[in-house]
């Protein structure tokens, strides 16, 4: 059966651990893997715009011995002059992996539902598993462990990011502080909270969807923040949006009430002095490029699990 990748808990935890470790097997041995996807064709479909989503995939298929074919979808709208069925069964003939970065969950969903190949979701608006099995390497690799963390997410929680970390602390067992504005448009949708209560239920996981900045931080292992102004957020929004997150800020306060040694994560791209101040993000305890970095690496672990190759 073909497997596909369009949120994180589309795979288990210990499918999790198995991606995250060929990831680091393969950050630290490139040269081992140079043709295990030889001959193999990626085809990435773009709506939203990217910088380390496209260079990661089109490097990582590249060193795998495979090639990618960038396609943009910004100018011609999947579902619109050829349907998504015909999109995806045609492709399907030409390549062995469909990858898709789109504004529309329905739009990944309906790719997957009638490829015949695997297909991977670069970013929706419902999830960004790539991300999020990126960041879990990264943290195994600065903390030595990836068992009973508390990560304490800040800012917007009506995100993709913040779905899948929900969805990956569920599955990993994890205590996760969700701090967000309280309203509805910067909370997680109900069915998010529903699928984290179902996945928690065999985890002992704990997450908390909590509004107190200084409290949530505290005993923390992991402070994350995304952008304020996802792609998509009108220009005449942003200053209201900046008014409302400003008080969720990452700031070196923030910092101190977390654990002595714990990291600071943003998935980029980040504006300084917004989600965070510069002192947090190019200071000692930021681990954002590692983070960056490991995109590449997780990305060959994905494709290559995808493909049954280990």
């Amino acid at each position: 059966m073909v497997r596909h990748l369009l949120k994180v808990s589309d795979f288990s935890k210990e499918e999790c651990e198995k991606v995250i470790n060929k990831s680091i097997e393969i950050k630290n041995n490139p040269k081992k893997f140079s043709s295990t996807l030889e001959g193999e064709t990626l085809l990435m479909l773009f709506e939203k715009p990217s910088l380390r989503t496209r260079i990661s995939f089109e490097t990582g298929m590249q060193q795998l011995g495979g090639h990618a074919i960038f396609y943009s979808i910004k100018d011609s709208p999947l579902g619109k002059k050829e349907n998504i069925s015909d999109t995806a069964k045609v492709a399907s003939r030409f390549v062995n992996i469909i990858a898709a970065r789109v504004f529309k969950r329905q739009d990944i969903w309906d790719l997957a539902k009638y490829a015949d190949v695997p297909v991977i979701n670069m970013l929706d608006d419902f999830a960004h598993p790539c991300q999020i099995l990126g960041d879990f390497q990264t943290i195994k690799e600065k903390k030595n462990s990836s068992e009973n963390m508390k990560l304490s997410y800040f800012g917007d929680a009506h995100n993709n990011v913040t779905y899948d970390l929900m969805r990956m602390c569920a599955l990993f067992g994890w205590r996760m502080d969700v701090v967000c504005p309280n309203a509805p448009e910067y909370s997680p949708e109900q069915i998010v909270l529903e699928e984290i209560s179902e996945l928690s239920k065999g985890t002992g996981a704990k997450i908390e969807l909590v509004h107190n900045v200084l409290e949530a931080a505290r005993d923390s292992d992991v402070i994350y923040t995304d952008s304020w102004m996802s792609y998509g957020i009108p220009q005449e929004q942003e200053e209201e949006r900046k008014k409302e997150f400003m008080p969720f800020q990452v700031t070196s306060s923030v910092m101190k009430k977390a654990k002595s040694d714990a990291v600071f994560m943003n998935c980029l791209p980040a504006m300084r002095e917004y989600e965070q101040t510069t002192e947090v993000i190019d200071g000692p305890q930021s681990i954002v490029f590692d983070q960056a970095e490991n995109r590449l690496h997780i990305q060959k672990a994905i494709m290559l699990f995808l493909r049954e190759k280990f």
